[in-house]
């Protein structure tokens, strides 16, 4: 479901259902034969960027299987924050509270892969940690009207509870995600979250959670044992394709039963 015409223009009309209170990290991929050693320099053989960070990569699948979805997020006034935008729009995601700062790049992840799949990985989270009370509040009217919240730990955990809280407040559904893992997780995480979902995969466990959110939006009287099932079915599809967001199934691509 690709934008057309002016991306983002039905959100005047209809509010979104499912709104992502979370990350944009820009991924910089590069492919080794091996990884390299302290103080070592290596050739590689392919390089590309793709877009990742959980929250999006959640909402992304959530809009691909037909969600009207909103991210709350932060990226930098760079060209990196500005392609993010682009991206987000082209999924059909409203990018009303989608803030650029000037104080911060936007997030990265710089990834090197061996041929057996092995990788080193450093994030620089930039300007998902600036994401704050004042934008929460900004999007309060947005948060409060969804039927689902989605939050994770690539922004501050502060930042996360808050979202949580106005969401459970106005009697919304409410999704977390406690990734990455964090040791000494706040308890009102536990008490702030109708659904409490962890994950290992990090591709197939955004497209999961992003699946789930979808089904507590749309189909509210599904089990939860029958959303879960489908949303493995969807994250299951996402593993047999490259890369993150681009792995990610749209419904048209997917088996009538599960809508």
């Amino acid at each position: 479901m690709a934008a057309s015409g002016e991306p983002g223009k039905q959100w005047q009309e209809e509010m979104a259902a499912v709104v992502v209170v979370g990350s944009c990290m820009t991924d910089l991929v590069s492919l080794t034969s091996r990884l390299p050693k302290t103080g070592e320099t290596i050739h590689g053989h392919k390089f590309f960027i793709g877009f990742g960070g959980k929250g999006a990569n959640q909402c992304v699948q959530a809009a691909r299987l037909g969600a009207k979805a909103s991210m709350v997020c932060k990226v930098g006034k760079d060209s990196f924050g500005n392609n993010y935008i682009e991206n987000l729009k082209q999924n059909d995601i409203s990018t009303e509270f989608t803030y650029q700062t000037e104080d911060a790049a936007t997030g990265t992840a710089s990834i090197i892969v061996n041929k057996e799949g092995q990788n080193i990985i450093v994030i620089v989270a930039g300007a998902n940690l600036l994401l704050n009370s004042e934008d929460l509040r900004e999007a309060a009217g947005t948060i409060s009207r969804a039927r689902v919240v989605i939050c994770q730990l690539e922004v501050t955990p502060a930042t996360s509870l808050e979202a949580l809280t106005m969401a459970r407040s106005s009697g919304v559904k409410t999704l977390f995600n406690p990734a990455p893992a964090a040791a000494d997780l706040d308890p009102r995480f536990y008490t702030l979250s109708d659904v409490f979902c962890c994950n290992e995969g990090e591709g197939a466990g955004d497209s999961f959670v992003g699946a789930l959110a979808f089904y507590l939006a749309y189909y509210p009287n599904l089990s939860m044992e029958e959303m879960l099932k489908r949303a493995n079915f969807i994250a299951a599809v996402s593993v047999q394709a490259a890369g993150t967001q681009s792995s990610y199934p749209y419904r048209k691509d997917l088996p009538l039963h599960l809508f």
